[in-house]
């Protein structure tokens, strides 16, 4: 049974491992960066719009300088990105730019306001931000989208597919724990972004009561009768009151974590704000990552004639860079084809040449068609090193007149190597010295070299003086003093010569 239990739990891990893989790759991703140059205040609400989308987006992700919008394209086919969110800063203005990869569209937005996590979790005075709540992905709530516009619903479904979307029917209430509310103005057609911690708290009790479910005992010691703390809430601070009403009380329809959030029960539905807050104008929308026409544009108003004129230009173009790809190809086939033919006659001019060494040197020629080459350079090399030695007078180097190493002909024996004599062989044994003759030495190799003086130097610079000594060669003479006599007067230096 043991055994049978374990490959049971072994298939349905892996079973649970396929699924979450398979939702975990449907899901839409996210990379936020920023481009060029922003500053410490926009790079920090980079981090903390990442912080927002999570899981799915990429927490850590590193961007350099160098990178350009081409490089993060590439990454993000492997990875499974669907959404870029880019932030920019010039002299005037910051700018926030939302795309759908692979083919667009891109939204082009201009941050009117911006206040990071820390800044508004400062300005509460009871926050609720902790890690788990960042284990499941955000519940979006869309507000004032549905007015006539195509641009305005455009925006609302990018913001739609930006986040996963949610079975009704299938969802956990446990696992909803954020929500994400983006509302668009009419009047001044500016997008509010905010992001909520959400709270469930039961309702229809006294506030004794919630303090009795959440093991927080209020101090009873006026009070006559444990009654008066349920049903009036007596001795409770007013920092404790809670204003709930129809905005949010709802009916749970499952378990809700928490003391008293009970299955069909109402329950009031609290949210915190916890960052980051932007507020949005819609600049202009374009087809593409960037690079395609422009669908809307806030400020720039064209004719339908300027628009017919743009999409002539623009077709033009395109048909003009289809003709330049298509003489590109044709001229890459032509080389191709020239190639062809150029190896094609080397072939046959190769066989001829073979086919004339056959009829005049015969079929060992034919066999080694790069013989005669070698030969010649072999012949040239010897000229050279003739040349050399009447000339200088010496034999050359081995390596100053390298020779071509000749082809093996097939039917010819390969010259052996000689043979290394053994070391014993070429040794010179010197007799002892005891089997010399007396008054017999063995000769040097070579004679004594004397040292010339700076003297004997400076004489041989002079042209037209002999030096000192046989045959021209310098004999040194030097001092020596005698050993000591005895005398008062001293040891005298004498000169001491070489006997002839």
């Amino acid at each position: 049974m043991s055994k049978n239990k374990t490959k049971n739990q072994k298939r349905a891990r892996i079973k649970a491992l396929h699924d979450a893989q398979e939702s975990y790759s449907t899901v839409p991703h996210s990379f936020v960066f920023n481009r060029g140059q922003v500053g410490k205040n926009i790079g920090q609400l980079v981090v903390d719009m990442r912080r927002a989308m999570e899981p799915f987006t990429a927490k850590s992700l590193k961007v350099r300088q160098k990178n350009v919008l081409k490089d993060f394209v590439n990454v993000a086919g492997p990875l499974g990105v669907t959404h870029f969110l880019m932030f920019s800063k010039t002299t005037s203005n910051v700018n926030f730019r939302l795309a759908r990869l692979p083919r667009g569209p891109m939204l082009y937005f201009n941050v009117q306001e911006y206040s990071l996590i820390k800044d508004v979790v400062s300005s509460l005075k009871r926050h609720r931000m902790h890690d788990q709540q960042f284990t499941h992905h955000p519940l979006l709530i869309l507000n004032n989208f549905g007015m006539q516009g195509m641009h305005i619903k455009l925006m609302a479904t990018m913001f739609q597919n930006l986040f996963p979307s949610i079975n009704v029917h299938k969802v956990s209430l446990n696992a909803i724990k954020r929500c994400i509310l983006v509302n668009y103005d009419p009047e001044t057609e500016l997008i509010d972004f905010r992001h909520y911690s959400l709270k469930v708290v039961p309702v229809g009790m006294s506030k004794g009561m919630k303090k009795l479910i959440q093991e927080r005992f209020p101090n009873m010691s006026k009070l006559e009768d444990i009654s008066e703390l349920l049903m009036t809430g007596a001795n409770l601070s007013e920092s404790e009151a809670e204003l709930d009403g129809e905005h949010n009380i709802t009916e749970l329809p499952q378990v809700y974590a928490g003391r008293g959030n009970m299955k069909s029960q109402q329950s009031a539905v609290r949210l915190t704000e916890i960052g980051p807050r932007m507020t949005l104008k819609l600049v202009k929308i374009e087809e593409g990552l960037g690079d395609g026409k422009v669908l809307y544009h806030n400020t720039v108003q064209k004719t339908e004639e300027e628009i017919q004129e743009m999409l002539a230009r623009k077709e033009k173009q395109m048909k003009l860079k289809a003709e330049r790809r298509k003489q590109q190809e044709k001229n890459v086939a032509m080389k191709k084809e020239q190639r062809q033919e150029h190896k094609k006659k080397s072939l046959e001019g190769i066989k001829k040449k073979q086919k004339q060494l056959i009829g005049e040197e015969g079929d060992s020629d034919a066999e080694n068609p790069g013989a005669s080459e070698e030969q010649a350079a072999a012949e040239i090399s010897d000229d050279e090193a003739e040349y050399y030695r009447q000339e200088v007078g010496e034999e050359p180097e081995e390596d100053m007149f390298p020779t071509h190493s000749k082809r093996k002909i097939k039917g010819q024996k390969s010259p052996q190597p000689l043979k290394k004599r053994k070391r014993s062989e070429t040794r010179k044994v010197k007799p002892a010295r005891a089997d010399l003759p007396k008054g017999k030495r063995l000769k040097r190799d070579k004679e004594p070299n004397f040292k010339k003086s700076k003297k004997a130097e400076r004489r041989t610079d002079r042209p037209g003086v002999p030096l000192k000594g046989k045959k021209g060669k310098f004999k040194p003479s030097f001092k020596r003093k005698a050993p000591f006599s005895g005398k008062s007067g001293g040891s005298k230096p004498f000169k001491c010569k070489n006997k002839k």
